[in-house]
């Protein structure tokens, strides 16, 4: 394995530590023509399923942190703001779908850390986290480290990590199988009646309509009201920095921002590795001042906006970013009376149309992988076994020990394999 392996993370030029994008003027320019029914509806769906699923995460860790009202909807404010600002920022200047959020993991992560370290000392970590990020970013480690992994086994990585999004399809036919054999069935008829319109947005619609029709809403319990953040004043402590910021930071590089290099090489693209690390490390600075645990590069819903259901033209798919960032960063304004009304969405619907959102990063992954010419056949393996296992190890996430492992596989047994194929020529 030698460093002309992931070529394809390089993009053609630099300006100092961060890569060098097409610009702000080029990308808002090309913007309105980008903005076709298929990039908004994929941007649509990335959004409705990071503000639903993973937004209970952060509220069932608030309150086992017994944090307040005003303190939830600063957390919720600063991670969904922060997270669609980000967007914003890179997916126009480099015309690539760069979707921003927040680390789900590391919201998970906080459930149980929460109970151990007052709020004050939590958000000095969340800030601590921010600041390794930035530091990784800053250093270029993190562009060289990925330019030196194997292709085969980044690819093997993701689609371990988001095979769980199909197999949730699968489960909730179970619980919920009118609504969501209707959804699956929108889909694929779609697919294969029409080339225009996007198929994972006649699902969503066809979805919603057998959910109100069947009762399968969930009604808003509690009052609905616009409630203002509130700030929390940070306290720095070395337990909270070892306990709480350095798996965080870990978790946003290892699971995040690994997830969404990988599933842009996997669309064709030279993603900017050191400036989605740098704006992650500020993402994690910002959103931990304001009480949050981090904004960052998203993995699951860069897939989205990266995969053919946001347009077949992959030059465009960032106006999906785009869409994705206003509506993440509208919720987090809105959160106190958004919040109640999205999670009234029936589980099974988010978790099917996410899963066939995620059909072609899927499909492309595997055939990356275990593509015999590229070579790491038996690291790629493993890489998709321990990513597929969601196992955690030293409060660490599948993702990171993935490649770790995969890597380590492939170095005992495969020393002589093939380089991966080379990566596009362009950015873009």
């Amino acid at each position: 394995m030698s460093t002309g392996d992931m070529g394809a993370a390089a993009p053609a030029s630099r300006t100092g530590i961060l890569e060098r994008g097409a610009g702000y003027m080029d990308g808002l320019r090309a913007l309105p023509k980008h903005l076709t029914l298929k990039s908004v509806s994929a941007g649509t769906v990335a959004a409705i399923f990071g503000c639903t699923g993973p937004a209970l995460i952060i509220i069932g860790a608030a309150e086992a942190g017994g944090l307040t009202s005003a303190q939830t909807v600063s957390w919720l404010f600063a991670v969904y703001f922060l997270g669609g600002l980000i967007s914003l920022v890179m997916a126009p200047y480099y015309m690539q779908p760069v979707v921003g959020a927040y680390s789900i993991p590391g919201a998970a992560m906080l459930l149980g850390a929460l109970k151990s370290f007052d709020f004050s000392h939590a958000v000095g970590a969340f800030i601590m986290a921010g600041v390794l990020v930035l530091l990784l970013g800053v250093s270029g480690l993190i562009g060289r480290v990925m330019r030196w992994l194997p292709m085969p086994i980044i690819m093997a990585m993701i689609a371990g990590a988001l095979i769980r999004f199909a197999t949730s399809t699968v489960t909730a036919a179970e619980a919920a199988p009118l609504l969501v054999g209707a959804t699956i069935v929108a889909f694929f008829v779609t697919m294969r009646l029409s080339k225009s319109f996007p198929p994972v947005l006649a699902a969503l619609i066809v979805g919603i309509a057998v959910a109100a029709a069947t009762g399968a809403f969930q009604p808003v319990d509690g009052p609905v009201a616009f409630v203002l953040p509130t700030l929390t004043t940070p306290s720095f402590s070395l337990d909270a920095f070892l306990a709480v910021s350095v798996p965080l930071a870990i978790l946003v590089i290892g699971a995040e921002n690994a997830q969404a290099t990988g599933v842009l090489l996997a669309e064709g693209y030279r993603p900017p590795v050191n400036a989605m690390t740098v704006v992650s490390g500020i993402g994690g600075i910002l959103a931990g001042v304001l009480g949050g645990h981090n904004a960052n590069i998203a993995g699951p819903m860069t897939a989205i906006c990266s995969s053919e259901q946001a347009g077949e033209d992959r030059r465009g798919r960032y106006a999906a970013a785009v869409v994705n960032g206003v509506l993440f960063g509208s919720f987090g304004i809105f959160a106190g009376i958004a919040v109640p009304f999205v999670l009234a969405l029936p589980k099974a619907l988010i978790a099917t149309v996410a899963g066939l959102a995620m059909i072609g990063v899927l499909v492309a992954s595997f055939q990356q992988a275990f593509t015999r010419s590229q070579g790491h056949q038996i690291g790629a393996f493993v890489a998709l076994a321990v990513a597929m296992s969601d196992i955690r190890l030293l409060s660490i996430s599948a993702p990171f020990w993935a490649l770790v492992l995969g890597v380590a596989v492939s170095l005992l047994v495969e020393r002589h394999a093939g380089r991966t194929a080379p990566g596009p020529t362009g950015d873009r």
